[in-house]
């Protein structure tokens, strides 16, 4: 069969999945196939056929499904009666039953193992009762063999390459670090992808990296990444939130004190950078700081060593930095808000997290991480998306990225929970619960530019007629605050002044000597 030749092609590994799941359909017909791995107490899927699309963000608590805990535990295939009352973890997940419970079904699924270990679990679902037959256990028992060969054989490709790049232990503790975090970096988009990778080749140094992106795009999961890849990654990551604290009390948060340094300082205090000692110290927020802290931070990146608030004594550290900022410190530097100096020890290695609107589909991969985060905490049997609440949520600009998904799937679903006159099994989200305004073609006019497009009077005269005059206006206004000081009004317009001196010619204004 081609799942056999697959064995021994290179086939990228969400690829290999889908054919896999592809072939187990072929032999025994279904409405959804399933692929999920297990990781720690978590089941992950990693393909799905049949399933809405943000199954795939999903994580299911092994003891919260007790289908998918019977199946764990099983030696072999297990089929459940059609009209078995056990919760099922796809209810409402299966295409084209939107909402609907799976009250009467056929399930059945089977244990993948790798050597003597569970790996993960395959699981077929038909909408009608009677639809799998005894023998399809046996083809399902048969099938389990080639299905954990074919695991095996994707989990020994990916040691391989690690193990090519010489970085295979660190690669080990990045993967069992992300894909284990109560919140991961989620997505399958080229542009996470590409983040992802430089997260890995970057994260196994000692390099200083500047984590640039919007608020709420996850610089934050960012830092825990590249920590995790690190050699430190059983050291402490520290954080300090940059923008959170008074000017006072940077330094001291930074540095530490000692006792009687300042008003309230009635002990020492190790700072941020030595509780980080040994480990990773991430900067959020890192272009709030003062330009006064700035010289010392960068004192401390030059030679390793510190002095706490009050003391003249040395404080040797070895901390790997990571800063992070929505801030585009080069624009900073050239406005002299932020060291130059500084800016070019923090920046070693750029990365740049994208925002959501680039991701494309990843925001439906994120939604069914959050929906399943929110199904736990409202106490459902499932909570899903509807098909218009998809197009809504792909058709969003989410200026507040990730962040904003979040606490809107969390709003959206406790109002449409408190709607209900009776409390539902499945939950289902539609695009009014969302309340989402689709994405704009053109950028909105910043407010500070504010007035309605429809209170501006349509000009009477050409474009460049009225810039001109308006130009002139400005100048002649300047000119007589300055008293015909033609150097000061250029200092005020902030143009050069014989710049300005050629624009007044050109504009019919006179350069008289007086006042000049």
């Amino acid at each position: 069969m081609p799942l056999v030749d697959d064995l021994a092609r290179d086939l990228a590994e969400g690829e290999r999945y889908r054919r896999l799941l592809k072939a187990v359909r072929t032999l025994v017909p279904c409405d959804a196939a399933a692929l999920l791995r297990l990781d720690g107490d978590w089941l992950v899927p990693l393909a799905v056929d049949g399933l809405s699309s943000d199954t795939l963000g999903r994580r299911f608590k092994v003891d919260e499904h007790p289908r998918l805990q019977l199946l764990l535990e099983a030696e072999g295939p297990r089929r459940f009666p059609a009209g078995s009352r056990l919760p099922d973890p796809y209810d409402g997940l299966v295409e084209g039953m939107e909402g609907e419970q799976l009250e009467v079904h056929d399930c059945l699924g089977c244990v993948l193992r790798v050597g003597e270990r569970p790996w993960g679990l395959l699981t077929l679902d038909a909408l009608e009762a009677e639809r799998f037959a005894p023998h399809d256990l046996d083809i399902l028992q048969a099938f389990a063999s080639l299905a954990a060969a074919t695991v095996s054989v994707a989990d020994r490709m990916e040691q391989l390459a690690s193990r090519a790049s010489q970085e295979y232990q660190r690669a080990e503790i990045y993967r069992a670090a992300v894909e284990t975090a109560p919140r991961r970096l989620l997505g399958q988009s080229a542009v996470l992808r590409k983040l992802l990778d430089e997260v890995r080749t970057v994260g196994a140094s000692d390099l200083t990296v500047l984590v640039t992106g919007e608020t709420g795009v996850g610089k934050e999961l960012v830092a825990q990444a590249l920590h995790a890849a690190s050699p430190r990654a059983d050291k402490p990551l520290v954080t300090i939130n940059c923008a959170a604290l008074p000017d006072s009390l940077v330094e001291s948060e930074l540095f530490g004190h000692v006792k009687g340094a300042f008003s309230g300082a009635v002990n020492d205090r190790r700072g941020k950078f030595e509780l980080a000692d040994g480990g990773t110290l991430l900067l959020d927020e890192v272009g709030e700081l003062p330009l006064l802290v700035q010289a010392k931070l960068l004192r401390v990146l030059q030679s390793g060593q510190l002095q706490r608030v009050g003391s003249d004594r040395e404080h040797r550290v070895d901390v790997r930095l990571i800063a992070a900022t929505n801030r585009d410190l080069a624009e900073e530097v050239r406005k002299g808000r932020f060291r130059a100096d500084l800016y070019h020890r923090l920046s070693v290695y750029p990365l740049r997290v994208p925002p959501l609107r680039e991701r494309g589909r990843d925001v439906l991969l994120l939604s069914g991480a959050f929906l399943e985060e929110n199904r736990s905490r409202l106490g459902l049997r499932n909570l899903r998306l509807s098909a218009d609440a998809q197009a809504a949520l792909l058709a969003y600009d989410w200026p507040g990225n990730v962040r904003e998904l979040e606490h809107l799937i969390s709003r959206s679903a406790l109002k449409a929970m408190a709607k209900q006159a009776k409390r539902p099994s499945i939950l289902t989200l539609s695009a009014a619960d969302l309340g989402l305004e689709p994405r704009q073609e053109m950028p909105p006019v910043p407010a500070q530019e504010t007035r309605r497009a429809d209170s501006f009077p349509v000009p009477p005269r050409p474009l460049r007629e009225a810039v001109d005059d308006y130009q002139r206006s400005l100048i002649a206004a300047a000119l007589v605050r300055h008293n015909n000081n033609w150097a000061a009004a250029a200092r005020e317009l902030g143009v050069d002044r014989a710049n300005l001196a050629r624009l007044a010619a050109r504009l019919g204004l006179r350069q008289t000597t007086s006042g000049s």
